[in-house]
């Protein structure tokens, strides 16, 4: 059952490394599509928005025609959605890859652990689901690696380089490599079974039995028919909790507490950081190559500390580690944005000599060898002295190359950070959705509070290279750090420890409480 949870957690890998691959892509299709701050943001963005509505439409597909389905489906999103990508001739074609992607990124989010808990014994259940979760953050820790990893491929002096043309096509092959572990998938699904309770509701109880035989033996499969036949059968006379259900009052106190925490886990800025770290490292001056370089350790730092997270989350409690981790992202994102706010900016023109007559521009203007002590009065005066053309041509190699900081002080920010949320919000959150909502509207619950989640996910992702532009890094990384503040103070003071209560005590607390 191990090797059958880990061939479907590739649905998992397959998420992370989609969603995190575009991080070392955006600075060379900005500059081969000539984005602006937007487009770069919808570029990153759109991925998550398909996403989303794949999680909609995946449960239902996966009732109606089978988790396995929905699940190879999702595989050739994910193949055709990297070749496309790797080829795509226009800004546009490129969008419509990724958003491509996306629905498989949501179709995968939903129905691989569901299928992992479907197959997997009782006494395994929560280990082998977990598998998928960690097999996200792999994959993020991949995208990393792989993108640094040919970006030096590219720089290196060998002839099956140049005849690959990594050196020339450097960002596309980043996007294409993907290929490889998406078909790999599709391959590896064969051999996985069908899930033994979509069986039974397609009146196929034969192929169930045989199925629940291979992974808990004979002796247990016939009991556990019963048991799955008798769920469905109490579950299909139960009467349909409508949408409004959610507007009792009885239930607000845990929808504010749901709404919080899924709110809080995207306003922070994770996907941020996750989808720009090379763009925010080479704004620290520290070069093209440490800044991928240092993106790879986020990736690890985020393996490490979701493993530490998974050990700790039923000692020390979820309210507890909440805490510990919200303090953490309060104070790193104050010493990002205090280690871009000291930060002073000036150009030399012996840096520039391949600007030429550009150069002249700067120099004519009075920008080269003055101080600026912000990066917006800096890149005002650049777009003032060059115009918007020449200025989105150049702004990231002039602002890398004047910026003077502390690149140690901004990894330590980075990391510190990524440590914090990997072991609070990311994976505590979707371990309270389980918990905080009463089973008769828990689907209907998560699914509302996990739109929200990925709705502002969506927005931070879309405006954070116009933040950066327009408000700056100090204000941007403040501002994450406000909205961490105010959270740590919700959760101190309206969250319920819910580790070693089950289910019914915390919905007799909670939803008890409100009807009192």
């Amino acid at each position: 059952m191990v090797a059958i949870a880990l061939i479907i957690a590739l649905g998992g890998f397959l998420m992370g490394f989609d969603t995190s691959v575009i991080s070392g892509v955006i600075g060379f299709v900005e500059k081969e599509f000539s984005l602006s701050s937007l487009e770069l943001g919808w570029s990153v963005s759109s991925l998550t928005l398909s996403a989303t509505l794949a999680m909609f439409f995946a449960g239902p597909l996966s009732d109606r025609y089978g988790r396995l389905a929905v699940l190879k489906v999702a595989a050739i999103f994910f193949a055709v959605s990297a070749f496309v990508s790797a080829l795509a001739p226009t800004f546009l074609l490129l969008v419509l890859a990724r958003m491509l992607g996306g629905l498989g990124v949501g179709a995968s989010l939903i129905v691989a652990p569901m299928l992992i808990a479907e197959l997997a014994p009782a006494s395994e259940r929560g280990k082998l689901v977990s598998f998928n979760q960690f097999n996200i953050v792999i994959g993020i820790s991949v995208a990393f690696f792989s993108n640094f990893l040919i970006l030096k491929l590219a720089q290196a002096d060998f002839q099956w380089v140049q005849s690959m043309r990594l050196d020339s096509l450097t960002w596309r092959w980043m996007l294409g490599i993907e290929l490889l572990p998406a078909v790999l998938y599709f391959v590896f699904l064969v051999r996985v079974p069908e899930s033994p309770r979509w069986l039974i509701l397609q009146n196929r109880e034969s192929e169930a039995l045989s199925t629940l035989e291979k992974i808990v033996g004979p002796s247990e499969a016939a009991a556990e028919i019963k048991d799955l036949k008798g769920s469905i059968h109490s579950e299909q006379h139960e009467p349909v909790v409508p949408w409004s259900t959610l507007k009792d009052h009885s239930l607000r106190l845990v929808l504010i507490i749901g709404l919080s925490i899924g709110v809080l886990q995207q306003i922070t800025g994770i996907n941020a950081v996750f989808y720009y770290a090379p763009m925010i490292f080479a704004q620290s001056g520290v070069g093209e190559d440490a800044a991928f370089m240092q993106a790879v350790l986020v990736g690890l730092i985020n393996v490490v500390f979701t493993v530490a997270a998974m050990h700790l989350i039923d000692r020390l409690g979820r309210k507890q580690l909440l805490v510990i981790g919200l303090s953490g992202i309060v104070f790193f994102m104050g010493l990002l944005s205090f280690g871009f706010a000291s930060a002073t900016y000036i150009l030399s023109s012996s840096a520039f000599t391949g600007m030429g007559d550009d150069l002249k521009v700067l120099q004519a203007a009075g920008v080269v060898g003055v101080v600026f002590d912000s990066d917006i009065a800096f890149q005002s005066a650049l777009m003032d002295s060059l115009g918007m053309e020449l200025y989105e041509q150049y702004k990231n190699i002039l602002l890398e190359s004047a910026v003077n900081l502390q690149p140690m002080l901004i990894l330590t920010g980075i990391l510190g950070f990524v440590a914090s949320f990997a072991i609070s919000l990311g994976p505590v959150m979707w371990v309270l959705f389980s918990e905080l909502f009463p089973n008769r509207i828990r689907g209907k619950a998560i699914s509302f509070v996990g739109l929200v989640n990925s709705a502002i996910a969506f927005l931070v992702t879309l405006i954070f290279p116009w933040e950066l532009q327009n408000l700056g890094s100090a204000t941007t990384f403040l501002v994450y750090c406000l909205f961490a503040g105010v959270g740590l103070i919700i959760v101190v003071k309206i969250l319920p420890e819910t580790k070693g209560k089950s289910l019914e005590q915390i919905e007799a607390d909670l939803v008890g409480l409100q009807n009192a």
